[in-house]
């Protein structure tokens, strides 16, 4: 074993000394521990004699096992926390509460009433609430309601383009599956034989997961990510992968561009674009979307959909692609807020295979007192939503100023986990020719603004961070909630507070273009960290008090 690094810098003081000083010197070395002994008597006569001995030994130390290859999905030492206190104070303020953080509360299902649809249409616009109790009480088989909804997603993926891979052999299987085990008397809940579809950045066994890029058309990861685990345990059937934009960017990919149902004439948004325009359009009865920057968001408010964003480390990534450590998070998107509670119930909790994820109290009531609730606003929240909180005895209070800042989490984490991609064997990257296409240069430019970034400028900036933490957890003392018109998407992504997207109206978007749309409205609903199961409340409450969430679009 030649010697370690430290033993080369003390070897290196100790060269040229006279002998006397030099046996006096490394005795001190090898009292302190800072060097062997061994090591000490093999180099001892050559450090006089051979200068050139000192370079091979600075070369072999260097040599020895390559680095551990890095792909995209290992998780770093340095673990990101969205409560500022950590989770012992989070799980001793619990504890003090009398609250069990692993406790599972059912979420009721009422029993099918009246003549069943017998248009297949009208069955795939139903909500999972009610699609569950068709299921559960035997109205309907779940292979039935998947061939309904495989029928509409092979009709409207050519022109909204919001598939990557259909999977009918899979979805069959796991409907009759679904079917086998409700009639041997084994119900798993109201996911239980549900259609779905997941954002193409999640590994699925047996399928290709292509992060919405070219170069990974062909990438097969056979594994299962947790959250595809969690939701086949709970009886859910998984029908398709779902577009997502290149790299988790917009709503552009490989296969063109994913559209948005209410207008064709416009992009879903992104980065969860299939998820969106697939729920919009009934061809899944639910999605799964994922978050960094307002990649649920986003999409949720141009399909006109119900979504939760949750708080930052509630739901496992694991198997997902990674963009960030410390900002992804992966949540449900559906038509309905009450379909957003029923999924999250399934998939929320900590998992062994993702560091930053914790298990957390979910409680969501479909019959709480909203009023007992302290609910902000923005200057920005719709006035309409909030007029129809007041008519629900919701009292309201405008929010004091709301901090600002940012970081270079994003920045720095993606160029880390692409590194593998962008910059192979450690080599520079090639500066992008002229005349290359501007996508094709946009692939070459990215993921590499991290890479300039000093180590000490990403510490400073996580430092800051941190206040910027505090400072929001202060601002929302005393609030459960606030509403907004979304101008803070971007701010709670870095604390890692949840946001619901609730529709609250229907009329012209963006009146002052020159190209005016009539569309669903919605608005967000921030919430203090943890407090998923609140905003869920209130914005299920709202959408018993209106209709505007059973709009559809015309895509016939």
């Amino acid at each position: 074993m030649g010697p370690t690094r430290d033993e080369l810098g003390v070897l290196n003081e100790l060269r040229g000394l006279e002998r006397r000083d030099f046996l006096k010197a490394a005795a001190f070395a090898v009292a302190a521990g800072a060097v062997r002994p061994e090591t000490l008597l093999a180099a001892e006569p050559r450090l006089q004699d051979d200068p050139e001995f000192f370079d091979a030994l600075v070369q072999q130390s260097q040599e020895g096992p390559p680095p551990v290859p890095l792909r995209n999905g290992e998780h770093p030492a340095l673990v990101y926390q969205a409560y500022p206190g950590g989770t012992g104070s989070l799980y001793r303020q619990w504890h003090e509460a009398g609250i069990d953080p692993f406790e599972r509360h059912d979420i009721r299902i009422a029993p099918w009433e009246g003549p069943v649809p017998g248009d297949p249409e009208e069955i795939a616009w139903l909500p999972v609430a009610r699609l569950a109790a068709l299921i559960r009480d035997r109205h309907m088989s779940s292979v039935e309601l998947t061939e309904i909804y495989l029928e509409r997603m092979n009709r409207y993926d050519p022109e909204l383009m919001f598939a990557v891979s259909i999977l009918a052999d899979r979805a069959r299987e796991e409907a009759q599956q679904a079917d086998m085990d409700l009639r041997n008397g084994q119900w798993r809940g109201p996911l239980h034989g549900i259609p779905y579809g997941v954002k193409d950045l999640f590994t699925v066994t047996g399928t290709r997961t292509t992060w919405g890029s070219d170069s990974f058309a062909d990438q097969r990861i056979d594994e299962d990510s947790d959250l595809v685990v969690r939701l086949r345990e709970a009886g859910a059937v998984l029908i398709a992968k779902l577009a997502t934009g290149e790299f988790a960017s917009g709503d552009r990919w490989y296969r063109g561009q994913t559209r948005n149902p209410w207008n064709l004439e416009e992009g879903s948004s992104g980065s969860s674009a299939g998820p969106g325009s697939a729920t919009a359009a009934a061809a899944v009865a639910f999605a799964i979307g994922t978050e960094t920057q307002g990649s649920i968001v986003s999409p949720a408010r141009r399909n006109g959909l119900s979504a939760l964003r949750p708080t930052f480390g509630r739901v496992s990534r694991y198997g997902g692609m990674v963009l960030s450590w410390s900002m992804d998070k992966a949540g449900p998107m559906c038509r309905t807020i009450e379909d957003c509670a029923l999924v999250f119930n399934e998939i929320h909790g900590a998992s062994e295979n993702d560091p930053a994820s914790l298990s957390a109290p979910f409680h969501f009531d479909p019959n709480a007192d909203i009023s007992q609730y302290t609910i902000g606003y923005d200057e920005d929240a719709p006035e309409a939503f909030l007029d129809q909180l007041r008519q629900m005895n919701v009292q309201l209070t405008e929010m004091p100023e709301i901090p600002r800042g940012s970081s270079n989490s994003l920045g720095v984490e993606s160029s880390a986990a692409f590194d593998f991609h962008v910059s192979p064997d450690g080599e520079e990257p090639e500066p992008v020719p002229e005349g290359l296409e501007p996508r094709e240069a946009r692939r070459r430019g990215r993921f590499r603004r991290g890479r300039d970034i000093r180590a000490l400028d990403y510490v400073q900036s996580q430092r800051r961070r941190l206040i910027l933490m505090k400072e929001i957890q202060e601002l929302m003392d005393g609030f459960d909630m606030f509403v907004s018109g979304g101008g803070h998407v971007g701010l709670t992504n870095q604390t890692g507070h949840p946001a619901a997207i609730v529709q609250y109206g229907f009329g012209e978007r963006n009146p002052d273009s020159d190209n005016p749309t009539t569309m669903p409205l919605t608005t967000t609903l921030l919430g203090d960290l943890f407090s998923d199961d609140k905003i869920l409340n209130v914005a299920h409450a709202f959408q018993k008090n209106t209709d505007w969430h059973v709009r559809r679009p015309s895509l016939d």
